[in-house]
């Protein structure tokens, strides 16, 4: 089903000369087809939507497409909480695979296709709207026609945040300590970066070193060069050193768990980061202000007043969800183009979908209106999950 495009969508495909389903960027990046999917148009049998459908991944396997996502009554934390999973085979007519509800919020679910079977992530959570209560990860397991039962899983208070094969190879990378984000009590956050072969068990990636980066990052996505360095994107919304909003970080092949990385005062919330061909592409939230930044420079504050003070400010701007190139040698990010998003937006997913596309799976505040929701505004609204045709030069 085309929806109707929101209008600064309609104003970037006039000024692109297209239509409002499709909108091109000068570099050559482009999008169309913008379809919603949940709510879905025809709900599959035993799938009982909310208000807020959210966080979400997607994985092609074994010839469909599958969707985890979380649907609530809002963004915030709550205990009637449910997360789906739902397959396609044309990405049109969805098929329920199971849910999970645990009296408590769950979100941050990750997909990962391996070896014939395939493994959900998910972390489980309070059910308090306003405080972040990490309590660790579970998985299931999709092999020989059923799921089976949720299962704690690697450390507690562990946070998944992207599951993904590279070159053949599975990995994970979370974070321990998000507590601490919204504490802004200093206390440091590490990430985590794993490979396994079985989806169920976990080596770190550096022999002896599970824990690659500590101080305010958390939301971290990575991908390798064609050399073999690592590249990698972090939200640092807690703060340290290096400031706040994000970090932009590289490590060499001989040694990868030594990360070099660049500040940078945006804060690109849920990272993703894909490769093709050799460019690298970021997508990731924008905060819609003259620069756009998290950081704002309150030197004069101590490190949690900051932290404190950034926070309120970004909740109450608009955002959208946008596609960025990094610069794997600069180490910086370039605005490429916005994907139709307001409010409370950006949360994507990708499936490849043939040499430069990818079908882009993301959620969004509605489209329609003429007020600009601030964040914070759209964060207790609802929220619906679309699709769109990704398609970037190489």
């Amino acid at each position: 089903m085309m929806l109707r495009a929101s209008s600064f969508v309609v104003t970037a495909a006039l000024l692109a000369g297209c239509s409002p389903e499709e909108v091109v960027n000068p570099t050559g990046a482009r999008f169309e087809g913008y379809q919603q999917v949940v709510p879905f148009v025809a709900p599959p049998a035993g799938v009982e939507t909310q208000n807020a459908n959210n966080n979400l991944d997607v994985v092609r396997h074994e010839g469909r497409v599958y969707l985890a996502f979380r649907t609530a009554p809002s963004h915030f934390a709550s205990a009637k909480t449910v997360l789906y999973v739902v397959s396609s085979e044309d990405q049109e007519t969805w098929r329920y695979e199971t849910h999970v509800a645990m009296g408590t919020d769950l979100r941050e679910m990750r997909l990962l296709s391996l070896e014939g079977k395939l493994v959900l992530y998910f972390a489980v959570l309070g059910s308090d709207p306003l405080d972040f209560e990490p309590q660790g990860m579970m998985a299931m397991t999709y092999e020989g026609g059923a799921w089976s039962e949720p299962a704690p899983l690697y450390e507690p208070g562990f946070i998944p945040w992207r599951a993904k094969v590279l070159d053949g190879a599975a990995y994970l990378v979370g974070y321990v300590g998000g507590e601490n984000i919204y504490d802004f009590d200093g206390e440091p956050i590490r990430i985590h970066l794993l490979r396994t072969e079985d989806g169920r068990t976990f080596e770190p990636l550096v022999p002896g070193r599970p824990v690659v980066q500590e101080g305010g990052g958390s939301e971290t996505d990575f991908v390798f060069l064609a050399q073999g360095d690592l590249l990698a994107v972090q939200r640092n919304e807690a703060g340290d050193a290096l400031g706040f909003g994000s970090k932009i970080c590289r490590a060499k092949a001989a040694d990868l768990g030594a990360w070099t990385c660049k500040p940078d005062k945006k804060k690109y919330d849920s990272p993703l980061l894909f490769r093709s061909g050799d460019d690298v592409w970021l997508i990731g939230r924008r905060n819609l202000t003259e620069t756009g930044n998290f950081d704002l420079d309150r030197d004069d504050l101590s490190l949690a007043d900051q932290a404190g003070v950034y926070a309120v400010e970004y909740s109450f701007q608009p955002k959208r969800c946008a596609l960025w190139r990094v610069d794997p040698e600069s180490l910086t990010v370039s605005f490429e183009l916005d994907l139709p998003s307001r409010g409370d937006t950006c949360f994507a997913s990708i499936v490849p979908a043939g040499e430069g596309a990818y079908d882009v799976y993301n959620y969004t505040s509605p489209l329609d209106g003429d007020a600009e929701p601030r964040w914070i505004e759209g964060q207790g609204g609802p929220t619906l999950i679309y699709r769109v045709r990704l398609d970037v030069p190489r």
